[in-house]
């Protein structure tokens, strides 16, 4: 079960006029499970998208790469997205990257447009061939029963390890005019910053011109699902993707206009909440824990830090047995990188308990108190620079025996 976060009500989860969803069982890794989705885009949307910085790519990142580029370029508009799981398609060179091609050519077959307009994603095992024939087949099903009220089913069909699904939706109004968005994101381990095996899918109804979406898109990424971290492994596949159906009143044209702000508060909120939901339901998690930097110089040097502190398996290891060893989380920020970190003006508080003062154990900390604390389900971890006034936030989860058991077992 995720740490405090409960399973999503499919009646909760609102249409977004413009976007139908659609999935099929197509066997590929386990017969009975859904594992092949397609979002069917109405004419004038727009979509846009950041991807994983792995090297290692995966072939279906490099060709919806090729194909975003392609619109950017005069091209096409993206027509839909195709997403399977059970298979990463990474690792597989020219053959892989063929048929991920295949595949696209297939859906586009099937909807009467270019295959340079569909937008390919895969997530599950690296280094085994794609079963190009399983999702071909499975294609036909997953258009039969394309609805707009398909989002449970969409999040349930992204699925790998995750142990529940994980969507939510939002209406907000701006400008007088109301807007609906729903999301979903799958991801359990493999979760690092820079993106990670993680995959999200967010589309609300107003009209926004392209380079003002690949704009949010960067901007609600670098704040949600680029401050996460479970094992600090970064996927070859992570992809994340904003799809702006036009289907509604709103037109935002401009990042300089207030219409811009609103929105991307809008999409970055559920973009937080998309992406602690990874972080909630990491492979043997037992504790969420929110990182916060503070005072720093800049912010770059304040999430270099958080990141030192998440991905630490000594400082995840603590948490998981309650156990206030809260001298690893000092030596995590010592070796995060930042060379002319003053430490004797650093200040830990773990929750409401100040931990460390001005670089040394604070006198009044009793354990106890820090022991009260690490019994929580959900922890904030805050430090103190003292160096300027930048701050970033990271958000993590305690490693446990069971992600070693997961991890050993992934691919039977």
């Amino acid at each position: 079960m995720a740490v405090n976060s409960p399973i999503p009500v499919a009646a909760d989860l609102k249409p977004v006029a413009g976007i139908e969803l659609g999935y099929a069982e197509a066997g590929i890794k386990k017969p009975g499970r859904k594992d092949v989705l397609v979002l069917k885009l109405a004419d004038g949307a727009t979509v846009s998208g950041v991807f994983t910085l792995n090297r290692f790519c995966a072939a279906p990142v490099q060709i919806s790469k090729e194909n975003l580029a392609a619109v950017n370029a005069g091209g096409k508009p993206i027509r839909a997205l195709m997403i399977n799981t059970g298979n990463a398609n990474a690792g597989t060179g020219a053959a892989g990257l063929a048929n991920a091609r295949a595949t696209c050519a297939a859906l586009a077959r099937e909807m009467g447009c270019d295959a340079q307009q569909i937008l390919p994603f895969s997530t599950g095992v690296i280094l085994e061939p794609l079963p190009v024939e399983k999702i071909v087949a499975g294609l036909p099903k997953a258009l039969e029963n394309l609805k707009l009220d398909n989002w449970f089913n969409a999040a349930e069909a992204i699925m790998t390890t995750d142990t529940q699904p994980k969507a939510a939706s939002r209406t907000v109004e701006i400008a007088g005019h109301q807007v609906t968005m729903t999301g979903i994101s799958k991801g359990a381990g493999m979760i690092k910053p820079n993106m990670a095996t993680m995959l999200g899918y967010l589309a609300f109804d107003a009209k926004v011109a392209q380079p003002v979406l690949d704009v949010l898109v960067k901007e609600a990424a670098d704040q949600s699902f680029n401050c996460i971290t479970i094992d600090g492994d970064t996927s070859t596949n992570d992809s994340f993707m904003l799809v702006a159906t036009g289907a509604g009143s709103l037109v935002v044209d401009a990042v300089d206009s207030p219409e811009y702000r609103a929105l991307a508060a809008a999409v970055t909120e559920l973009s937080v909440f998309l992406a602690q939901a990874i972080v909630r339901d990491g492979e043997g998690a037992t504790k969420f824990m929110t990182i916060t930097v503070e005072d720093g110089k800049d912010a770059a040097e304040c999430r270099k830090i958080a990141y030192s502190i998440g991905h630490s398996p000594l400082v995840k290891t603590a948490f998981f047995a309650s156990d206030p060893n809260l001298g690893r989380i000092l030596a995590a920020i010592g070796y995060a990188g930042v060379d002319d970190l003053d430490v004797s003006k650093i200040n830990l508080f773990l929750d409401d308990v100040w931990v460390a003062k001005d670089g040394g154990r604070n006198p009044d900390y009793q354990e106890a108190d820090g022991q009260r604390v690490m019994k929580q389900s959900e922890i904030t971890v805050r430090v103190k620079l003292a160096r300027g006034s930048a701050a970033a936030t990271v958000y993590t989860c305690d490693l446990s025996h069971d992600y070693v058991s997961i991890n050993a077992d992934y691919r039977s």
